[in-house]
C-alpha cells in the first residue's frame, strides 16, 4: 500500500472521537471550515508502522441521514473523498445506541473498523463485551480502547489500515438488512429501477439511495431531481409506502427503518457479544449518583449558575495578569514608535491607527483563551450536556435550545465577555435554526467593550444606584435576546423546531493535552479573525477622523494662539529671572547676619524652592497650550469625515437625545465599542481619553446641559443593543455562512436599539419635566 492512506474518524458526540484524533495527530493537524458551511474541518497526519496516514476527523453525528449540517458533511466526505477505511469510535458503555451509526456506515459499503472506547468505564458499569465475537459477526476489526490514556489506539489504527488494505481496489460491499414485509418489496423495486437507470450509482449504492428516499432525505432527493426523471417516480413510491404504513401501522418509513436497524443490532449483541454482571449492574453508576445532585430540579440550577459565574470570576481574576502583559507590550510598542517616528501622519497612523487599534483587541486574547479552556473542560467532562438538559425547557419557549446558554454567557451574559467567541460557541447547537437565532441575539449581552460606557454614564447620572443600574442593563440584555429570538423564530427564521437530542455522557476527567489543543484551535481562529479585521478597521477609522484636515487659515489661528501663550510664558520667565537675581543679591547682602537668622532664611528659601517646584508642576501656560491643542483636535474632528457624518445624523438622532459628538462616538462604535469613550473625550476637547480613566470626561459630561439622566439612559440602551462590532459581524458571517445574516444583524439591531432609545429618552424627558 502507498503512503497516501486516508482514514476517517467517525462517531457519536461525546464518544471520545476527537480525543482519539488528537492522540493520533498531536500537533500535526490543521483546522478550518468545509467550503460553504460552518462545520469544522479537521485533518492531521498520523504515523502507522513507519508510514504516514492522513486522518480526517468527521463531525460528530448520530446517523448519516441528512437532518443536520454535520450529517450532510460526514456523508459527503465519505462518498466524495472515499477514505480507505472508517474508524467508528464507539462509547462502549452505550454500545447498542452507538452501533446505529456503524450499521449505517456498513450499509453504505465503506470499510469500517470499530473502536470500543471508554471500555474501562463500561467494565465499571458491569458490562462485558466480547470484541472478538463482535468482530466475527460483523466481519470487521474491533479493538478495545481508552482514548484519554491512549490505550489501544495504536492497535486500532494498525488494524484499520490493514482492513483498508485488504479491501483496496474492490467494490464497496453494502450491508443488507431486511426491513420487513412492508418495505422490502418496495426497496427491491426501487433498487431495480435505480440500477437500470444508473441513478446516482456513480457515488452511492443503489439500495442505499432507495433507503434515503424512504427516509425522506432531502439532500439525496435534491441530487436526484437534478439527476433525471426517475426522481419523481422514486418520490411517488416513497409517498405511497408512507401512506400505507400510516394506514396500517400508524407509523412512517423512518421509524420502521430505525426499528429494524436496532433489531439487527440487538440480534448481534445477543449472540454472546454483550453480557452484564448482575451484582455490578445493580449498583448505581458514579455518573448517575453525581447527576442526582448536579441535575436536581432545585439544586441543579443553583450549582449551574455557580459554575457559570465561576467561569467569569476565574477568567477575570487570572486573566488580569496576562492582559496586563499584553497591554504593556503594546504600550512599549507605542512608546517605541512614538520616539522613533517624527511627528506627522505616518506617526499618527502607526501609533493611533495600527498599534492602539490592534492592541486594544489583542488585549482580550488572554481572557478568551481562559474562557475557551474552561469551556473545553466543561465539554470534555460531560457537564455541558447537563447545562443544556436543565435549561432546554425554558429556552425552547423562546425558540432556542439549552445549548444557547453558553454562547450567551461567553458573549457577556455575565458582564465582561466578548461576542466574538460567544458567536463561535454557538457551533455546539446542532439545529441550524436555533443556532442562527442564538448567533443573531448573542451580541445583546453586556460584553467587556460596552462596560466602560456603562460605568461612565452610570457613575455620572445614577451614582446612588450604580449596582442596580448595572444589574438592570444585564437583565435587559438577557430579556431582549430571548424576546428577539422568539420574534425571529416566528418570522424570518420561521419553522418547526428540530428535536433536541442531547446524550448525557458519563462524567470523565479531561486530559490536559486535549484541553490545550481545543483551546489553541479556538483561540487561533479568534486571533486570525480579530487581528486582520481590526487592523483594517483601525486604519479606516483613523482616516475618517483625520481627513480632511483643517484649512490653513484655521490651523494658522490656533498657531497664533499658541504663539501668544508662548510669548507670555517667555515674558513671565524673563521677569522671573530678574526677580530671582534681585533676591540672590539681597541674600548675599544679608549673609553677614548672625547664625540664628540663617535658619529662617534657609527655611524661606526652601519654601520658595518648593513653591517654585509646585509652580513648575502647575504651569498655567502649559495648561493653556494643552487646552489649545485639545480645542484644535476637537475642531479637526468636527471638520473630518466622521465629524461631518455626526453633524448630519443629528437631525435624526436628536429624538433619542444624541448630539453630533455622541453620533461620532457611536459611528466609531460600529468598529469597536471601546472607541466610544475615547471618541467622546476627543469631541469634548479633552484629547484622547483612556476608557479606564475617564474622570475628566465625566465632569465635562456632567456640566453639559445637553446631558440628562434620560439622555444617558437612552444612550446606554442603544449601546447595549445596537449593531455588533465589526469583528463580531465578520464572525456572524463566518458562522452563518452568509453576509446576508451579518447585514441583517447590523441593521435589525440598530433599528431596534434606536426605537427603544427614542422611547426611553422621550418618556424619561416627559417624566423629568412632569416631576
Amino acid at each position: 500500500m502507498s503512503a497516501n492512506v486516508i482514514v476517517a474518524l467517525a462517531g457519536n458526540p461525546n464518544s471520545g472521537k476527537t480525543t482519539a484524533f488528537n492522540e493520533y495527530t498531536g500537533s500535526r493537524q490543521h483546522v478550518g471550515n468545509y467550503p460553504g458551511i460552518t462545520v469544522e474541518k479537521k485533518e492531521g497526519i498520523a504515523r502507522v508502522d513507519g508510514r504516514e496516514v492522513r486522518v480526517v476527523d468527521l463531525p460528530g453525528t448520530y446517523s448519516l441521514t441528512a437532518y443536520t449540517q454535520e450529517e450532510v458533511v460526514a456523508r459527503r466526505v465519505l462518498v466524495e473523498d472515499r477514505p480507505d477505511v472508517v474508524i467508528d469510535v464507539i462509547n462502549a458503555g452505550a454500545l447498542e445506541r452507538n452501533l446505529y451509526l456503524a450499521v449505517q456506515l456498513m450499509e453504505l459499503g465503506i470499510p469500517v473498523a470499530l473502536g470500543l472506547n471508554m471500555i474501562d468505564e463500561a467494565r465499571k458499569q458491569g458490562l462485558r463485551i466480547d470484541a472478538a465475537r463482535l468482530s466475527q459477526l460483523l466481519d470487521l476489526p474491533v479493538v478495545e480502547t481508552v482514548a484519554r490514556t491512549g490505550e489501544g489506539l495504536k492497535g486500532l489504527m494498525s488494524a484499520a489500515v490493514a482492513h483498508g488494505d485488504a479491501r483496496r481496489g474492490t467494490p464497496w460491499k453494502p450491508l443488507e438488512i431486511s426491513y420487513g414485509p412492508d418495505l422490502d418489496p418496495v426497496l427491491a423495486r426501487m433498487v431495480e429501477r435505480i440500477e437500470a437507470a444508473r441513478f446516482l450509482t456513480d457515488k452511492y449504492p443503489a439500495r442505499w439511495v432507495a433507503l434515503k428516499y424512504l427516509e425522506s432525505d432531502e439532500d439525496i432527493r435534491a441530487l436526484g431531481r437534478a439527476a433525471g426523471p426517475l426522481a419523481a417516480e422514486l418520490e411517488a413510491m416513497a409517498s405511497e409506502v408512507a401512506r400505507h404504513l400510516e394506514a396500517t401501522l400508524n407509523s412512517y418509513p423512518e421509524a420502521v427503518i430505525a426499528d429494524y436497524r436496532y433489531g439487527y443490532i440487538s440480534g448481534v449483541l445477543r449472540q454472546g457479544v454483550l453480557t452484564r454482571h448482575d451484582e455490578l449492574s445493580q449498583r448505581l453508576a458514579a455518573s448517575d449518583r453525581m447527576d442526582r445532585v448536579l441535575t436536581h430540579r432545585l439544586l441543579g440550577p443553583v450549582i449551574m449558575l455557580a459554575v457559570l459565574y465561576g467561569i467569569y470570576e476565574i477568567t477575570f481574576a487570572i486573566g488580569e495578569y496576562p492582559m496586563g502583559w499584553v497591554e504593556a507590550f503594546f504600550g512599549w510598542m507605542n512608546e517605541t514608535a512614538s520616539a522613533a517616528l517624527p511627528d506627522g501622519l505616518l506617526k499618527s497612523l502607526v501609533v493611533s491607527g495600527i498599534i492602539d487599534g490592534v492592541g486594544g483587541v489583542m488585549g482580550f486574547v488572554p481572557l478568551i483563551m481562559l474562557m475557551f479552556m474552561m469551556i473545553a473542560f466543561l465539554e470534555d467532562s460531560g457537564y455541558m450536556a447537563r447545562v443544556a438538559y436543565m435549561l432546554d425547557r425554558v429556552f425552547r419557549l423562546f425558540g432556542l435550545h439549552g445549548c444557547s446558554v453558553m454562547p450567551y454567557i461567553v458573549s457577556g451574559g455575565i458582564a465582561g465577555g466578548c461576542a466574538v467567541p460567544g458567536v463561535m460557541a454557538a457551533r455546539t447547537l446542532r439545529s441550524p435554526r436555533e443556532r442562527l437565532a442564538t448567533i443573531l441575539t448573542a451580541p445583546f449581552m453586556t460584553c467587556g467593550a460596552k462596560l466602560p460606557v456603562f460605568i461612565l454614564f452610570v457613575g455620572v447620572f445614577f451614582a446612588e444606584q450604580e449596582a442596580q443600574a448595572m444589574f438592570a442593563l444585564t437583565l435587559l440584555g438577557w430579556g431582549m435576546a430571548l424576546i428577539v429570538s422568539r420574534i425571529l423564530r416566528s418570522t424570518v427564521i420561521k419553522g418547526e423546531s428540530t428535536p433536541f437530542v442531547m446524550e448525557l455522557p458519563p462524567y470523565r476527567l479531561p486530559t490536559l493535552r486535549g484541553m490545550l489543543i481545543h483551546t489553541w484551535e479556538r483561540t487561533w481562529q479568534y486571533i486570525k479573525k480579530a487581528g486582520t479585521v481590526i487592523l483594517a478597521i483601525s486604519i479606516l477609522l483613523w482616516a475618517a477622523m483625520t481627513f480632511p484636515q483643517l484649512p490653513e487659515d484655521r490651523t494658522a489661528a490656533f498657531e497664533a494662539q499658541r504663539a501668544a501663550v508662548t510669548a507670555q510664558k517667555e515674558a513671565a520667565e524673563a521677569a522671573g529671572e530678574k526677580v530671582v537675581a534681585a533676591e540672590t543679591a539681597e541674600a548675599d547682602k544679608g549673609a553677614s547676619g548672625d547664625a540664628v537668622a540663617e535658619a529662617p532664611a534657609a527655611d524661606e528659601a526652601g519654601e520658595s524652592s518648593e513653591a517654585a517646584a509646585e509652580g513648575e508642576e502647575e504651569d498655567p501656560f502649559e495648561a493653556q497650550l494643552a487646552v489649545i491643542d485639545a480645542e484644535e483636535a476637537a475642531a479637526g474632528l468636527e471638520y473630518s469625515i466622521a465629524g461631518r457624518v455626526g453633524i448630519a445624523l443629528e437631525t435624526v438622532t436628536g429624538v433619542a437625545g444624541f448630539d453630533w459628538r455622541t453620533n461620532i462616538a457611536l459611528v466609531g462604535g460600529f468598529a469597536a465599542k471601546e472607541v466610544i469613550v475615547s471618541t467622546l473625550g476627543t469631541a469634548y476637547s479633552l484629547g484622547e481619553v483612556d476608557a479606564e480613566d475617564a474622570g475628566s470626561l465625566a465632569e465635562r459630561i456632567k456640566a453639559d446641559p445637553h446631558w440628562t439622566p434620560a439622555a444617558a439612559a437612552a444612550l446606554m440602551v442603544f449601546v447595549l443593543l445596537y449593531a455588533p462590532c465589526f469583528v463580531t459581524v465578520v464572525a456572524i458571517k463566518q458562522e452563518s455562512g452568509s453576509w446576508r445574516w451579518a447585514i441583517f444583524s447590523t441593521v435589525f439591531s440598530t433599528v431596534l436599539a434606536f426605537g427603544l432609545a427614542v422611547a426611553v429618552y422621550q418618556v424619561g424627558t416627559a417624566m423629568l419635566a412632569g416631576g
